[in-house]
C-alpha cells in the first residue's frame, strides 16, 4: 500500500492497522489527512486483510476538523464540506467493510473523531479516553455520522441530551451507555488481542453479519428474516463453513482461513 503523510499503516498478520498522526494539531482533521483516510478505508474495503484497526497516535484518537484551517468568512462553509465529505466516505467505507473494524480510542475522541469512534463494528478505550460531542462550542451542527450512531446506539432522548448537553463521557460511562464495547487498563495489549482475535474468525460470515444489522433497523421483521435465510444459504457454500462444521462434528477447533 502507498505512503501517507497523516496515517500510518502497519499489517500485523492479517490485521490491517491505520494510526492517525497529526500529534502537532492532537490529529485533527483537514482536508488532506481526510482525503487519506478515505483512500486507505477504501484500499482497506476488499483487501485481504481480515480485520481492521483504526487508532490515533500521541495518547489522541481524533478532535474532529482543524479549527486552525478555518477563517470565519464565507469559505468556512466550502473547507468543511470538503473535510466532511472525505470523511463521510472514509465512515461509509468502514461501515460497509466486508470484516471487522475496531476503533481503538487512545484519548480525547471529539466531533468528528467522535462520530468516527462510533464507526467501529468494536470500540476498545482506553482508562484515559473521553467522548465529546463539541459542536455546541463553536455553534455547529453533528457530522461524522454521530447524528445517525447516536440515537440508533443509545435511543433518541438519551442522543439528545449527548447533544445538546455537551458533557465529557468518560469510559466507563459510555461502555454502560453502549457507546463502547470494553474499556481496559492495558490499551496496546487489548486492542492487538482482540483483533488478532478477529481476525483468526470467518471472515466473510463476520461481513455478512455486519450487512445484516446494519440493515435490519431500517426493515420489518419479515423482510429482514428473509434476507437472514438467503445470507445464512449463502454461507454454506465458503471454506470456513467447511471447516466449522467438521471440527463440530468432530468436536475440535476451527481454523478459519477467512474465505
Amino acid at each position: 500500500m502507498a505512503e501517507f503523510e497523516y496515517l500510518d499503516i502497519e499489517r500485523v498478520g492479517d490485521v490491517a492497522r491505520v494510526t492517525m498522526n497529526r500529534p502537532e494539531t492532537h490529529n485533527a482533521m483537514h482536508r488532506e489527512m481526510a482525503s487519506e483516510l478515505r483512500t486507505v478505508t477504501m484500499n482497506l474495503h476488499d483487501d485481504d486483510s481480515r480485520c481492521i484497526v483504526l487508532t490515533g497516535t500521541d495518547g489522541v484518537f481524533n478532535t474532529g476538523a482543524d479549527l486552525s484551517v478555518l477563517s470565519g468568512d464565507s469559505d468556512d462553509a466550502r473547507t468543511l464540506r470538503k473535510i466532511a465529505s472525505n470523511l463521510h466516505r472514509a465512515i461509509e467505507n468502514l461501515s460497509r467493510a466486508s470484516k471487522p473494524v475496531v476503533t481503538g480510542v487512545n484519548g480525547v475522541a471529539a466531533g468528528g473523531g467522535f462520530g468516527l469512534a462510533l464507526s467501529g463494528d468494536l470500540v476498545l478505550l482506553a482508562e484515559d479516553a473521553r467522548l465529546e460531542f463539541a459542536y455546541p462550542r463553536i455553534g455547529l451542527t453533528g457530522d461524522g455520522g454521530s447524528t445517525y450512531f447516536l440515537p440508533h446506539l443509545v435511543g433518541l432522548r438519551r442522543a439528545k441530551e449527548i447533544a445538546l448537553l455537551d458533557e465529557p463521557i468518560l469510559p466507563k460511562e459510555a461502555v454502560e451507555m453502549g457507546l463502547a464495547t470494553e474499556v481496559t487498563d492495558d490499551f496496546d495489549a487489548r486492542l492487538a488481542e482482540l483483533a488478532a482475535d478477529l481476525a483468526d474468525g470467518p471472515t466473510r460470515a463476520y461481513g455478512a453479519t455486519k450487512r445484516l444489522l446494519n440493515r435490519g433497523l431500517g426493515r420489518d421483521l419479515p423482510a429482514q428474516m428473509a434476507s437472514e435465510t438467503d445470507t445464512i444459504a449463502r454461507m454454506t457454500t465458503t471454506t470456513d463453513y467447511e471447516r466449522g462444521l467438521d471440527a463440530f462434528v468432530s468436536k475440535g477447533t476451527p481454523e478459519f482461513e477467512g474465505q
